[in-house]
């Protein structure tokens, strides 16, 4: 079994309940909120790429 990476994990959490709350502000019918969500989506997907990536290129993974 391989070892947990646990920067990828809690990256992977975070998009989660960043998609989590997007169905919610649809449910409350926020614009604002909606557009909040999509962008702290591609954020924090952004940022677990980006540490994949680093991870990877140090032989991490």
């Amino acid at each position: 079994m391989k070892k947990i990476q646990w920067p990828l994990l809690a990256c992977a959490v975070a998009a989660a309940i960043c998609i989590g709350a997007i169905g919610i502000a649809i449910s409350e019918r926020s614009i604002l909120g909606i557009l909040a969500c999509i962008a702290a989506l591609f954020v924090v997907m952004g940022f677990g790429f980006k540490t994949k990536k680093k991870m990877r290129e140090k032989g991490l993974l």
